[in-house]
This record gives structure tokens, C-alpha cells and sequence, in this order.
């Protein structure tokens, strides 16, 4: 079943301009347009912001997600598969680990971008394992808040909203200015969103200096995610089948 997803996404090239060029494009712009009115110096801007655009490229790709889920709903995909003599489980864990697998190569594909920007983590091999557990947390727990869109919505563009308040979140984070810098009442929602956890947790194990409070408080937030939209997502594929 995942097989089939990453079929049709590698023949639109709107998937991989979306995915790949888009998050690439965006460091870019804000390393080199908008790095300037940073007090830090280029190359620990760099090293500063790969963590949220790595955030960005997850957030890019699984509006996708959503977008084939409601798709598949709509077009009656689902019930023709609903009938056949395959796992019920697959039809949604398809999705899902396409998804996972997809994004994995856009992260590798961003992250070897930045190593040309100039990008040069401290992190030894344990440091490196736990941020990419964490990158694949991320992607497994915003998956399932997709494929609940991709469900309950009733057109594929109402499914793709979702994703703009995920970057929205991203932008009211650390993901790609200090916190330090914003006021008050936004600097509070900012510390204590998971966007800002998540990319303060891979940028200190990145910089070879894990944050273990940022750390914990990623794996809570993504963990909780995972599990409440994947129940509400299972909940509301039974509805749609019945």
C-alpha cells in the first residue's frame, strides 16, 4: 500500500518542488536575505536555523498526506480497498509509512544542502541517533494530525489548510529567530509550544550540547500527538466506512 503512495508522489512534480525545493529555497532566503539583520555571525545562523527548516520540510510534505487520504476518500478508493481481502490496517499505515520514508529523503536532501551552506555539527554518533529519532517522531506524530484532515475534511483543499497553522506554529517559535527577541505575551506562547521544544531539542544535540529538559519535552509533545490522532483518526475512518 505505501508502495502505491510513493508512486504517485514521485510522478508529481509538484510533490518534490513542494518538499524538497521549497524548504531549500526558504534557508536560502534566510540565511542569506534575512541572516544579514541577525547579530549572529552567518555561520551560527546557519547552524541556528537548519533545525526548523528541517521542521518546515516535515510540515511541506505531510500536507500531501492529507491531501491523498481525502482523495482517496472522496474518489471511493478507500471502500473499493475497504472490500478487498487485505489488512484493514494497511489502508492507513500506507499512508503513514509512505509518508515517513518520503519526508526521510527530503530531511537527508536538506540536510546535505546545509552542509554545503556551511552547517557544521558537534554532534557525536548517540547525538545523531537521538536527533534523528526525534526527526522520525515528528514525522510519525504530525502524520496522524494529516490523515485526520485527510479524513474528516470534504474537499482536498480544505485538507491542506491544516498545514498553514503548522507552519504558522513553526514561525511563532525557535524554529528560525531567539524567542529572546519577541514580546512578552508571544514569547511565552513561543517557549511553550512544541515547535519551539522540538527545534531547541535537535539544535542542542546538533551543537554536541543535548538540552535533556527540551529533549524530554519533545518526545511528551510528539508521543501525546502520535497517540491522540492516531485514536482519532482510526475513529474517524470507522465512521467514514460504516
Amino acid at each position: 500500500m505505501s508502495g502505491r503512495v510513493i508512486k504517485h508522489s514521485l510522478r508529481s512534480i509538484d510533490t518534490i518542488i513542494t518538499t524538497i525545493l521549497m524548504p531549500i529555497m526558504m534557508m536560502l532566503a534566510f540565511v542569506y536575505i534575512f541572516g544579514s539583520a541577525m547579530t549572529m555571525p552567518k555561520a551560527d545562523y546557519v547552524n541556528f536555523i537548519v533545525p526548523g527548516v528541517l521542521l518546515m520540510t516535515i510540515g511541506m510534505g505531510i500536507s500531501y498526506t492529507a491531501v491523498r487520504v481525502n482523495t482517496d476518500i472522496t474518489k471511493g478508493i478507500f471502500e473499493r480497498f475497504h472490500s478487498m481481502p487485505i489488512a484493514k490496517s494497511s489502508i492507513l499505515s500506507g499512508h503513514v509509512i509512505a509518508t515517513l520514508l518520503l519526508n526521510l529523503f527530503s530531511v537527508a536532501a536538506v540536510m546535505l544542502i546545509s552542509l554545503l551552506m556551511g552547517f557544521r555539527p558537534d554532534a557525536n554518533l548517540a547525538e545523531w541517533l537521538l536527533a534523528l529519532l526525534l526527526v522520525i517522531l515528528a514525522v510519525f506524530a504530525f502524520t496522524w494530525i494529516a490523515v485526520l484532515a485527510g479524513l474528516v475534511s470534504k474537499s482536498y483543499e480544505g485538507a491542506s489548510v491544516f498545514s498553514y497553522i503548522l507552519l504558522g506554529l513553526m514561525f511563532v517559535s525557535s524554529a528560525f529567530v531567539p524567542t529572546a527577541g519577541m514580546g512578552k505575551v508571544l514569547q511565552v506562547f513561543a517557549d511553550h509550544q512544541p515547535m519551539t521544544q522540538i527545534a531547541n531539542a535537535i539544535r542542542s544535540l546538533f551543537a554536541g550540547n543535548p538540552d535533556s529538559g527540551a529533549i524530554l519535552a519533545s518526545f511528551i509533545w510528539l508521543v501525546g500527538i502520535a497517540v491522540l490522532f492516531y485514536l482519532l483518526s482510526i475513529k474517524a475512518y470507522k465512521n467514514k466506512m460504516k
